[in-house]
């Protein structure tokens, strides 16, 4: 499992705040980490913060009408950590909704393999990896306050893949150290959608690897169904964030350590630009879903697996099982029937749906298999149940044969 380790992180006041959307570009030349004073000082504006801020321009200066939020509710989603789903309806009850939801960026040094004692000043919002699940209806809207602590030593933003505009909300939502935003997107698709940080320039990567990035659910309001219209239900869901990891490594071979989070910028850089991952984990470190954190079930209970990656591609597979049902793009489309294993395109969250017909342990694994046993891609799931022979049945026992 991941272990946390309270870093004890100086105050913003007392050292510079790194300026990821605006010096990244600059910082990626020279191999340095972009460092700035105030919030509010005066630097160019890069190509890659131009992205942004003209897309917060373009919002700021439009003559549009208010949003029209008559005929909807609001309610509060309280968001809780991977690999579980927040409380939520299958099929909406009601007119739209307003879901509103708090989210916080927490700087916090994880544990990525007790082994090695590899270590990463992980980015997280609400301090895990991946970042919490977020589940509403199509039609519905998400209302998200984003708040960075003022011991924070970065910038943060957040792009949502299921939102409309303003480079998916990360135009209009930067926060600096002791500042949050709100900002309010309607769920026009139906799907799984991967949100992450994208501050600007090398800055995009170097967050999405160092862990922020989560996925966003959007039910069709008559929820999910198969190819013939029949209405698909599941009793559970498991939530998994396959992460990418860049790890910086001395001149022993032996992992480095940092003092505070935003160290090690030079260092990574380095190592993404090789494109091949130090770690491929499951919820943020290897074994984080394993042994006593591994994910349960019963024989006949149904399991909704989202599985989100938001930088590379990837390919599920459920050694034991099978997709059922799989969604690998969106819910407006039929879903895959009968799947072996599946495609996550780097980017994006799929949804898989099978019931466990047989008791024991079963792999849940990236079917890149130097990934899964190297480099850390793999999760367990521990079905409770009696065993059916008329599926499966050891008819003779292994031992030795005559020659």
């Amino acid at each position: 499992m991941s272990k946390f380790i309270n870093s004890g992180l100086m105050p913003t006041s007392r050292r510079n705040v790194l300026r990821g959307s605006v010096l990244a570009g600059a910082a990626a030349m020279t191999g340095a980490p972009a460092f700035a004073g105030q919030r509010h000082a005066a630097v160019p504006k890069t190509a890659p913060m131009a992205y942004f801020s003209d897309a917060a321009e373009q919002q700021i200066k439009a003559d549009a009408a208010p949003a029209d939020l008559s005929g909807y509710t609001r309610v509060k989603q309280e968001l809780v950590a991977p690999p579980f789903a927040p409380v939520h309806e299958q099929v909406a009850t009601g007119g739209p909704k307003i879901i509103e939801i708090t989210m916080e960026t927490e700087e916090r040094l994880m544990v990525v393999d007790e082994d090695t004692g590899a270590s990463i000043w992980a980015l997280t919002y609400n301090g895990s990896v991946p970042g919490p699940l977020i589940i509403c209806h199509q039609g519905d809207m998400i209302e998200l306050t984003l708040r960075n602590p003022v011991e924070s030593q970065m910038e943060h933003n957040i792009d949502f893949h299921a939102s409309t505009g303003a480079l998916g909300g990360g135009g209009l939502t930067h926060v600096y150290p002791g500042e949050e935003t709100v900002l309010r997107w309607k769920a026009t698709k139906a799907g799984c959608f991967t949100y992450h940080c994208a501050p600007g320039g090398a800055m995009i990567p170097y967050h999405v690897t160092h862990g922020m990035n989560g996925s966003v659910m959007v039910l069709p309001r008559d929820g999910l169904k198969d190819v013939d219209g029949n209405a698909l239900t599941y009793d559970s869901i498991a939530y998994i964030g396959e992460q990418d990891y860049y790890l910086p490594k001395d001149e022993n071979g032996d992992y480095r350590t940092y003092e505070f989070a935003g160290d090690d910028y030079a260092d990574s850089l380095d190592v993404m630009r090789t494109l091949t991952p130090t770690h491929s984990v499951f919820n943020g470190a290897v074994g984080a879903l394993t042994g006593e954190a591994a994910l349960r079930a019963k024989v006949g209970e149904t399991v909704l697996m989202i599985h989100n990656q938001a930088n590379r591609d990837t390919r599920p597979h459920l050694i034991g099982g099978h997709g059922n049902y799989v969604w690998e793009t969106s819910f407006s489309t039929p879903p895959l029937t009968d799947v072996e294993t599946w495609f996550v395109r780097g980017g994006t969250a799929v949804a898989a749906m099978y019931t466990f017909e047989q008791p024991g342990v079963y792999a849940y694994v990236n079917h890149n298999l130097i990934e899964a046993t190297l480099l850390g891609a793999a999760a367990h799931f521990v079905v409770e149940g009696e065993w059916d022979n008329n599926l499966m049945e050891q008819v003779v026992a292994p031992h030795e044969f005559a020659t």
